[in-house]
Parts: C-alpha cells; structure tokens; sequence
C-alpha cells in the first residue's frame, strides 16, 4: 500500500491497517523462526508498512499539536 493512499485514510482506518499489519508481522515472525517461508520477502513488505503508517499517525499528531 502506497504512502498517499494510507494519508487519504480515516485515523480509525489507519489504526485497523497498522493492528492487521502488526499480527500478519507477528504470524511472520514466528513462521520464520519454526518454518521455512513461502515469501521472505512478505516480513520487509510488512515492516515498511508498519513503519509507514506510524510515520503517517505522527506527522498528523505533530500537525494537530501546532
């Protein structure tokens, strides 16, 4: 998911992605240390996802603050 279509989405909407992001990192995780994954390449999509959307929540927390 690109970066403009994550800022065009609500708080509440932004708060659902980064909760499923974080399980399906969890999942990941945990698959790779028990068993060989399908897509190694599935654990960075997530994590710069994670990252996205927290960078998104904070430049709007630093934008409400001022």
């Amino acid at each position: 998911m690109k970066a403009s279509e994550l800022r065009e989405m609500s708080d509440e909407q932004l708060e659902a992605n980064l909760k499923n992001a974080m399980e399906a990192l969890f999942r990941l995780r945990v698959q790779s240390q028990t068993e060989r994954l399908d897509a190694p390449s599935e654990l960075t999509k997530n994590r710069k996802l994670v990252a996205r959307i927290k960078t998104i929540q904070a430049e709007r927390a630093a934008a409400a603050s001022t």
